[in-house]
């Protein structure tokens, strides 16, 4: 399934192919012929349940968890979260996809078993402006199952940097100066985590790579909402075989569980209750 836009006047489109197999992610984002998704260049973390998601353009952590393996709180068999939450691999259910001149859209819902033995419910809207080539995607997800817990949430959009040169920057207001080479820090592989809600603009931020020589020097320009997403975290690995970036909205801080939820910033949303996430992309 593919959300096809056009941008530039009808002169070239931005081709986005959803997965409806893993939760309605991004796999190919193609642009001019080229592919701006990392593939074969990102690493496996050797979990076959995320093995689908990440060679794609976006994959979605949570919304149980996020980052690497941790135990779930309080149960006695040792059960740990998965590698980047429960989410991923989930197929999405009642797909429903519109096209007109202007704008393509596309819904679906997504049932979730959380590790913890509780359920979840995203539901996930997907628009394309035709004409702009701007993308929004619009998360509500819901606590379908009988007790409370702590929803999180990790919006990976990871690059083949392979299309990078000593050029391409990343830049928001976010990041320390404002602007730094796409190849920060020393050796093949880092990461940080910064606060973005203070320096958002209208309850969103953005954060820009580029320009992008293979795209005709344009720049993808990411924003996302910043009461639900309000860190920014950014890892690549340029270690032998590995070519990748990624840009991760996050609805938390760079820290373990047991940390966040004794800091009181992992809180638990009851039965029924919901929270909303969004995020933003374009070329230009």
């Amino acid at each position: 399934m593919t959300l096809a836009l056009t941008a530039e006047n009808g002169v070239h489109s931005f081709d986005i192919a959803l997965d409806p197999k893993s939760a309605l992610d991004l796999r190919e984002a193609i642009f001019r012929g080229v592919n701006l998704a990392p593939g074969a260049a990102i690493p496996s973390d050797g979990d076959p349940r995320i093995d689908r998601a990440l060679p794609g353009f976006m994959f979605t952590c949570g919304p149980d968890h996020i980052r690497h393996p941790e135990p779930v709180e309080g149960a006695a068999d040792g059960r740990c979260y998965p590698l980047h939450g429960s989410l991923s691999s989930h197929p999405a259910k009642d797909i429903l996809f519109e096209e007109d001149e202007g704008e393509v859209v596309c819904t679906a819902i997504v049932p979730v078993a959380l590790a913890n033995g509780e359920t979840a419910e995203l539901k996930r809207l997907w628009r394309a402006d035709r004409k702009t080539g701007h993308i929004t995607l619009d998360d509500k997800v819901t606590n379908t199952g009988d007790r409370g817990w702590p929803p999180v949430a990790m919006y990976h959009v990871n690059f083949n940097t392979r299309l990078f040169d000593d050029g391409t920057r990343l830049t928001g207001a976010m990041l320390e100066g404002g602007t730094l080479p796409w190849r920060f820090g020393e050796g093949d592989m880092r990461i940080f985590c910064v606060a973005a809600a203070q320096s958002a603009q209208h309850g969103w931020a953005e954060v820009a790579i580029g320009p992008i020589a293979a795209l005709g020097g344009r720049s993808l320009h990411l924003r996302f909402r910043v009461d639900t997403l309000p860190y920014l975290q950014v890892w690549r690995n340029q270690s032998p075989g590995c070519h990748v970036m990624g840009l991760e909205p996050v609805s938390h801080r760079l820290a373990g569980r047991a940390e966040l939820i004794a800091s009181g910033e992992m809180k638990d949303f009851a039965s029924g209750e919901t929270v909303d996430y969004g995020l933003s992309f374009e070329l230009r």
